[in-house]
């Protein structure tokens, strides 16, 4: 198509146009007048006065411009001869065509003639011409084919107007108008739009056979890929046709030393029917190429009296090299599809596990009136504050409250503010800049930021240091805060569940728990329960864990036996629901039977928190007693756990070596 002309060339000629017919040569008529039919323009009228030379081009200084980047700037002439009128081309790029037929000499006009430039038309038309002709015209050209002196001064840098693009029509219904390779780049426009909407292999490569065939002029063909077009096919008897036109093609018929040659070579190939001096060009053959590598072959046959040419060559380069773009991008969305089905999948089944991990097992009163808080609590914005020992499930239920709220869509983060030093903890909550301390080697956004619009929880909040304390506070009175060693203030929406097994008044009242922190955080307070309060949901808990090991460990365990389940229920659980699951755990992996018994179950003799004077055998019943009587226990256990040293447990019990000794002596005495 050559270069693209910019608008610096639409001012002054681009060479010097011929000079005049001399002034002796007289037309023979003088009324004949040009129609012109721009697509752009419009309808216009230019009359042919004796003795002036008409130029046709696309630069303004011509009589009749033509609004098409396939004009030159001065395309043709129309002049005067003695016996009427005649056009010549003036070397145009793309040609002048006269009745359908390219222009090569001066060419006399007859009237009715039409003159195409593009998609331009001219009519040469003898007589005068319609006396409403220039006042019908929609597009209010003059008869000079020139816009009118009111809007040529409002619209000059109009250069074209477009309603569509023809490069997307059919252009082999408009052959005679268009040079071959104009026709050419047209249609890989049109096929590379056709094969962008495709979606399956065989429409695409029923695309571009089609399109090969239209512009080659052959008479059949035939796409060749292997099953798998994103594989390099080992041999050609991997490659089966995908497309082929007409539809039935015997394997037998394909040239296989062609395709051979094609794949082995990597190039394409015009191929002759014989080997005499009479044998013509017949078959066209290229490689379907995937990012360099040939992975099919497209094979074209012309006519048995049709000839094939390297320029149909150079066009069925195109088309497979189109074709293979085509494929490359199917094969990428089905990977893209695949690789996304399967994280979809991947994210089911994270999502059915965290809704095994975080069920709301049991029946107790106590667990039903807490699902009764949280659903009351998780429709508001309020902090909530959820208490209880070790191992209860408060993050459970800092969960629960996250997935029943509006914020479920957005993150739930956790945090433990027991295993960070002051210093971490507080780059892990309000992130910090590059360079901020040693070791910070580049920007990290903290839990605040990366819980946005969703659900932190905090555990072991009671653990945090008086200055944490202090900035955490304004983050939760809605205040921006800044990163560790940061000045910019970053503004989060966060809704903040803490959760802590210490007492915070005894911490308040000891002066390491800030007060307005306090009843800050105590908005909404949810106690959990211990295991051991509501044995009714030890065995609903039970089973639920020893349905989901077995599962993951592929165990046929049919469940747990009365024994065991009495078992349970009688324990204590010192560590509460945490120690219930590691309990079912290791009894489903070192069972050797198909139900659970007591002889599988391994409980500790440890005492639950509160529970430092009850020994803590299981299955023994409670026995009630004194509290001296349960300080005497205790303290006499604490001495023999540290092999009577009174100093180390007096320690232990927090109390000093002089009130060990009068107790003892006590004891001793009673």
């Amino acid at each position: 198509m050559g270069r693209r002309r910019g608008h610096d060339e639409r001012v002054g000629p681009a060479r010097a146009a011929p000079p005049a017919i001399a002034s002796g040569m007289e037309p023979s008529s003088p009324t004949h007048h040009l129609l012109v039919n721009d697509p752009v323009a419009g309808l216009g009228v230019t009359r042919l006065v004796a003795g002036q030379r008409i130029t046709l081009g696309r630069a303004p200084g011509n009589h009749v411009i033509v609004h098409d980047e396939r004009a030159s700037r001065f395309h043709a002439e129309i002049f005067p001869t003695a016996t009427g009128w005649a056009i010549r081309d003036l070397q145009s790029r793309n040609g002048t065509l006269v009745g359908g037929h390219p222009l090569t000499t001066d060419h006399p006009l007859a009237p009715g003639d039409v003159v195409a430039i593009g998609l331009t038309e001219i009519r040469y038309c003898d007589g005068d011409p319609p006396a409403d002709a220039a006042g019908d015209d929609p597009s209010g050209l003059t008869e000079t084919g020139t816009l009118p002196a009111e809007l040529s001064a409002q619209q000059a840098s109009i250069m074209h107007r477009r309603s569509h693009s023809n490069l997307l029509e059919d252009i082999h219904a408009a052959a005679v108008h268009v040079p071959r390779v104009g026709r050419a780049a047209a249609e890989l426009c049109r096929l590379a739009f056709a094969l962008g909407r495709a979606a399956d292999l065989r429409g695409i490569a029923a695309l571009a056979l089609d399109s090969a065939l239209a512009g080659t002029g052959a008479a059949r063909g035939v796409v060749l890929l292997p099953a798998d077009p994103a594989a390099a096919p080992q041999s050609i008897d991997a490659l089966q046709p995908v497309a082929a036109a007409p539809d039935a093609w015997p394997p037998n018929s394909i040239p296989a030393g062609v395709v051979a040659a094609v794949m082995a070579g990597n190039e394409a190939l015009l191929a002759e029917a014989g080997t005499g001096d009479d044998c013509r060009p017949v078959t066209l053959s290229a490689p379907v190429r995937s990012r360099g590598r040939p992975v099919g072959v497209m094979h074209l046959e012309s006519a048995t009296d049709g000839a094939a040419d390297p320029d149909d060559l150079e066009y069925l380069m195109a088309v497979c090299d189109a074709l293979a773009l085509a494929l490359d991008n199917v094969s990428a969305r089905e990977a893209l599809s695949t690789k996304l089905a399967n994280v979809a999948d991947e994210n089911e089944r994270l999502r059915r596990r965290l809704g095994e991990d975080t069920p709301m097992v049991g029946t107790s009163p106590a667990l039903q009136g807490i699902v009764g808080q949280l659903q009351r609590v998780a429709a508001t914005k309020a902090t909530v504050l959820v208490r209880g020992e070790s191992g209860v499930g408060k993050e459970l239920v800092a969960r629960a409250i996250h997935e029943s709220s509006a914020r479920r869509a957005g993150p739930f983060v956790c945090l433990n503010c027991a295993a960070l030093s002051e210093t971490l903890l507080e780059s892990e909550l309000f992130g910090h800049e590059k360079g901020a301390f040693t070791g910070a080697t580049e920007r990290k956004i903290g839990k605040f930021e990366a819980a946005h619009r969703g659900t932190l929880m905090l555990d072991e909040i009671g653990e945090m240091t008086p200055a944490i304390q202090a900035k955490f506070l304004r983050v939760l009175e809605g205040h921006p805060f800044e990163r560790v060693g940061g000045s910019g203030r970053v503004q989060v929406d966060v809704r903040v569940v803490a959760a802590t097994n210490r007492n915070l008044e005894d911490a308040v009242m000891a002066g390491g728990f800030r007060r307005d922190l306090y009843f800050r955080l105590k908005v909404v307070e949810i106690i959990v329960p211990p295991l051991r309060r509501r044995p009714e949901d030890v065995e609903a808990i039970a089973r639920h864990f020893l349905d989901r090991f077995a599962a993951e460990t592929g165990r046929k365990l049919l469940g747990l036996t009365p024994a065991a389940v009495q078992a349970l229920q009688a324990y204590h659980w010192p560590g509460n629901i945490r120690e219930l699951r590691n309990c079912i755990e290791r009894a489903v992996v070192l069972a050797t039977d198909e139900w659970i018994d007591v002889d599988d179950l391994t409980l500790s003799q440890l005492a639950a928190a509160g529970d430092s004077g009850r020994e803590a055998a299981a299955g023994e019943p409670f026995v009630p007693t004194t509290i001296e009587e349960v300080e005497r226990r205790h303290v006499m256990a604490t001495l023999e756990a540290v092999g009577g040293n009174k100093t180390k447990a007096a320690a232990i019990l927090g109390i000093e070596r002089s009130t060990l000794d009068r107790k003892l002596a006590k004891w001793a005495r009673a």
